[in-house]
């Protein structure tokens, strides 16, 4: 599987963390984030995952900032994005089975390394329920 991922200065830690996880499992990564705990524009980050998913070149896509909200509003301007602010694993599942989320929004300083690690497995092995759901993930975009 194909999956993007950004990151501000935030969030270099839980990229590089991510990264090691999805290599492992014998994903493909596309690398937009920062390595660097220089500040730097989450929107920059945020649009571009944005756009590897609305343009179909990745399946799903992880997005990191400080409180996950910003580069989370930057990545649902894009069409077709259903991006999600996710704290917990249970959230990360609810976003899928629930929202269809194709990208998982992670909080850097409110989550720890492995909490966001195990937010992301169980993100991509968590598949959209569909039925009652379909009808409501049609109506988010306008």
């Amino acid at each position: 599987m194909k999956i993007s991922i950004g990151n501000d200065h935030a969030g270099p830690a839980y990229k590089k963390a991510i990264v090691a996880y999805l290599e492992s499992k014998g994903h493909q990564v596309v690398n937009y984030g920062t390595d660097s705990f220089d500040s730097v524009d989450y929107p920059d980050f945020g649009h571009k995952v944005a756009l590897d998913i609305e343009n179909k070149i990745s399946e799903y896509g992880i997005v990191i900032c400080g409180s996950g909200n910003g580069i989370a509003m930057s990545a649902n301007k894009h069409q077709g994005v259903r991006c999600a602010l996710c704290w917990t694993k249970e959230i990360a599942e609810l976003s899928r089975l629930h929202n269809n989320a194709n990208i998982i929004s992670i909080p850097a300083r409110f989550t720890s390394i492995e909490q966001a690690v195990s937010m992301v497995e169980v993100f991509l092995e968590t598949v959209f329920e569909g039925g009652r759901h379909a009808t409501r993930v049609d109506k988010i975009s306008c």
